[in-house]
Order: structure tokens, then sequence, then C-alpha cells
């Protein structure tokens, strides 16, 4: 298992905002810059997975209630 697949969501998103603070800064040599943006696109693609099976479950366990799935705006709000 890689470093990036066994981080949590947050871990991958703090490393994410680390590697673009790091590009945004200006201070990286090229080769680094490359290196960074290749791992930051592999923490992104981990961050939406993550957030896809996060997603699904909400709607599994919605489903099994009897409720309806969907992103309907909760009452009140």
């Amino acid at each position: 298992m890689s470093e990036i697949a066994a981080m949590s969501f947050e871990e991958a998103m703090k490393a994410l905002e680390d590697v673009v603070r790091s590009l945004e800064s200006g201070n990286v040599e090229l080769e680094k810059s490359i290196a960074l943006y290749e791992r930051g696109a592999a923490l992104k693609a981990h961050c939406e997975q993550k957030l896809k099976e996060a997603e699904e479950k909400v709607e599994k366990i919605t489903l099994a209630a009897g409720q309806p799935a969907g992103t309907a705006p909760a009452e009140g709000l």
C-alpha cells in the first residue's frame, strides 16, 4: 500500500495544502515543482475517492433508514 493510499482524508488534505503552499511560494526548483505537482495530483485523487466513499456510505445509511437519498436541504435551514 502506498503512503498516500494509507492516509485518512484529513491527512491527505493537509498534505495537499502543504504541496499547494510550497508550489505557490515560488521558491521551489523546477524538478522539485514537478514532483510536488505529481504528488498533489495523487493526493487530490485520493481525497476525491475518500469523499465519494463517504457519500456512498451516507446514501446507504439513508436508504436503509427508509429515507429518500438526495441533496435536499434540511428543513429550517
